[in-house]
């Protein structure tokens, strides 16, 4: 039984650090993903979702901050980062432009 793609990648991370990776050239590409989701499966699931070729797919376990407002305190939730290497001259169109 495969799981849906659009269950598994959650949101393309866009911050500053990730946008000059991609100015430089280095065609990696940051997503939230499901944390129970492996490599195998992020990897079929960006190739069907933006029909591209994934040379190299890295995972990281992200844990959730401390918070606190007030006298109560609390963490926000642990999640995965994945980094995508795709093969030159493929590139996801959500990431350029605005």
């Amino acid at each position: 039984m495969s799981k849906d793609p659009r269950n598994i990648i959650i949101t393309p991370i866009r911050t500053e650090k990730t946008e000059d990776i991609l100015s430089r050239g280095l065609n990696k590409y940051y997503f939230r993903v499901a944390i129970n989701a492996n490599k195998i499966e992020i990897t079929k699931a960006i190739e069907e979702l933006f029909k591209v070729k994934v040379i190299k797919c890295d995972t990281i376990r992200v844990k959730g901050k401390r918070k606190s407002w007030g006298r109560t305190s609390g963490k926000r939730a642990d999640w995965k980062k994945a980094i995508l290497t795709l093969k030159e001259g493929d590139k996801i169109t959500i990431f350029e432009g605005a």
